[in-house]
């Protein structure tokens, strides 16, 4: 099955929103055996729309759009789609009902604007898609020469549980049985792309049949397996298997499957052990903290943290020595492991992480360039410290910083 992807909105075509959904929208008819051969961005404009649903409808079996279901003069998605599709738009009381009711559970006494009442109207004979996290209900409109288009919103949260709720299991009713295309991927932090193929050795092009794709990013590089031409059972035993071969030859680099964060690992050991963590960060600002509690049920292992940024602050609440700070200045060794011991004994947990740097894009010197990071570790058995010259902006530094002092902690429990 070929199946086309029409992403729909200004906002698109001028960059001031990036496309998460196609990327969820590949992933995701990937598995269910689906070809995608070509992905259009149009702006809200009615005749674009309809031209792009015709065209792709010439060339494929399925078209997805997202987005321009909204209640402003804008979204014109949906009589752009019942026009390319000959169908009369017809308001449908029942989506009426549903508007009307969260219109009233927002405290609103006022009727309903007839803007809001624009959601209502959809082609005739379309099966409707309910948004439940939502005001802007889908369809999915079949011919009858059996090509049909699903109409989803832009908001991504709504879009995925649309999907997840009922255009996965209309699209795998019409798709061919047999092969799937399945991936799943060997995570990799604190080690060079470069480096990655001569530690795989004679795997560093594919195993067991499966395709290898090296994916670097802010957190390090993904290593992503890729089965085609398989049963769901048979490719997903293949993946494992091959995934296990790879982590094997990546240690210690190699350090989840999958989607897992460095967060979510940490947080496990932790738990595993029976021991607690806190943190005291500068330059940072808070997104080590952010990293951890954003992990469900981080509250029984995370304790705490101190965001110390300015100078007295670290003296203050961290105790950090005042001479050590003028003489080796606030990014040094002797400044990170006072912050990383205060922050075990000042929230009385087992261990302790300490984060200082120059994110940039100022600050730097020539004994310490913008991008100079310095961490630490501090354990009841030991103190472990280690520099790190960090590269990008000032957020990719910032990031590349949680994700090594994650890692030191990672390595330090795993022994």
């Amino acid at each position: 099955m070929l199946v086309e992807l029409i992403t729909i909105g200004d906002e698109l075509l001028l960059g001031f929103t990036i496309d998460t959904n196609s990327v969820f929208l590949g992933r995701e008819l990937a598995a269910l055996g689906v070809e995608i051969h070509r992905r259009t961005t149009v702006g809200d404009d009615h005749a674009a729309i309809a031209g792009a649903v015709r065209e792709s409808l010439n060339r494929a079996d399925g078209v997805i759009t997202t987005g321009g279901l909204g209640p402003t003069s804008d979204d014109v998605t949906m009589p752009a789609v019942a026009g390319a599709l000959e169908l009369e738009l017809e308001r449908n009381d029942g989506v009426v009902a549903r508007l009307e009711e969260i219109w009233r559970s927002r405290g609103r006494a006022e009727p309903l604007p007839p803007a809001n009442l624009s959601q209502a109207m959809l082609p005739r004979g379309a099966r409707i898609l309910a948004n439940n996290h939502g005001t802007a209900p889908g369809i999915f409109a079949e011919r009858e020469d059996r090509r049909w288009v699903a109409v989803l919103p832009g908001v991504p949260r709504e879009m995925k549980e649309m999907f997840n709720e009922s255009v996965r299991d209309l699209i795998r009713a019409r798709a061919p049985q047999g092969s799937v295309v399945a991936s799943w991927a060997v995570r990799t932090t604190g080690v060079p792309e470069s480096r990655l193929p001569a530690m795989l050795g004679e795997l560093a092009d594919g195993v067991d049949g499966l395709s290898l794709a090296y994916l670097p990013g802010l957190d390090g590089v993904d290593l992503r397996l890729t089965a085609t031409g398989l049963q769901v059972g048979e490719a997903g035993e293949k993946l494992r298997v091959a995934a296990r071969k790879l982590s094997s030859r990546l240690e210690p680099y190699a350090y989840a499957e999958g989607t897992t964060d460095l967060a979510d690992v940490v947080l496990t050991l932790l738990r595993r052990a029976g021991q607690r963590v806190a943190i005291a960060e500068s330059c940072t600002g808070g997104m080590l903290g952010e990293r951890l509690t954003a992990v469900a049920g981080s509250s029984d292992v995370f304790a705490g943290g101190v965001i110390a940024y300015d100078d007295e602050v670290k003296i203050e609440l961290l105790g950090v020595d005042r001479e050590d700070l003028q003489r080796h200045g606030a990014v040094s060794e002797q400044v990170v492991t006072a912050m990383a011991t205060a922050a075990r004994r000042r929230f009385g947990v087992d261990v302790g992480i300490g984060i200082t740097g120059i994110a940039g894009p100022g600050g730097g010197s020539a004994e310490k360039p913008v991008g100079t990071v310095w961490i630490a570790v501090a354990t009841p058995d030991e103190l472990v410290p280690r520099q790190l010259r960090l590269f990008g902006n000032r957020e990719e530094v910032r990031r590349r910083a949680t994700q090594a002092a994650l890692d030191l902690v990672r390595r330090s429990l795993a022994g």
